[in-house]
């Protein structure tokens, strides 16, 4: 898998106020971790929440009304290599340092979702649960849950076998029962500790 994937960001002429900045992927075993940035503008009508609390299909249909909407996205993904060499923590803020620098457009601000933020040259200002009470968060949290998602889906194409269209990565015991049965393979986070244990025991 590449180190990083930065997808440019899309706007129109329009001063933004505020950045919105999300992540998803710092739990799974495998695969990229993602970042997403987003500017709004501030006659959004969209209803927006907290990824995790829409359906999948509902996700997907927002994620595109979004791009649509924006006046800036971007979304930056950080493969596993680079995640071994840094550390979970310290590769999701380099997602968000790089997906909000692809922002190519004035704003005041950035909010980020969780209690810190990453090294900005910028106001930055981190809120608890932020993806479901600032409308630029929540956008971020649906584009990059999206796109992790549809990662996982390309993944389980390949491989069907691992149920990665079901657990998406995490260390479910469905998902270490099938690392069990049929191995590591390519993307595997190797700094995590239930993939350690089993290339202890190859």
């Amino acid at each position: 898998m590449q180190q990083s994937r930065l997808f440019p960001t899309q706007w129109i002429n329009t001063p933004g106020d505020q950045v919105g900045v999300d992540e998803v992927g710092r739990g799974p075993l495998i695969g990229d971790v993602v970042a997403a940035a987003v500017v709004l503008p501030q006659d959004c009508t969209l209803v927006l929440t907290d990824s995790k609390k829409l359906s999948e299909k509902r996700r997907v249909e927002l994620a595109e009304q979004i791009k649509q909407q924006a006046l800036a996205f971007s979304v930056v993904a950080i493969g596993p290599d680079k995640i071994d060499a840094l550390n979970i923590l310290q590769a999701t803020m380099l997602a968000m340092r790089e997906a909000v620098s692809a922002i190519a457009l004035p704003f005041s601000q950035v909010l980020v979702d969780g209690n810190r933020c990453p090294r900005l040259e910028c106001a930055c200002i981190p809120i608890i649960k932020g993806d479901a009470k600032v409308a630029e968060i929540s956008a971020a949290s649906i584009l990059a849950k999206v796109y992790r998602d549809e990662q996982m889906y390309a993944l389980h194409k390949r491989y069907p076998h691992y149920g990665f269209d079901k657990h998406k990565g995490y260390p479910t015991p469905a998902h270490l029962a099938a690392i069990a049965r049929y191995g590591l393979i390519e993307g595997y986070r190797h700094s995590f500790k239930p993939v350690q244990n089993i290339l202890k025991m190859q």
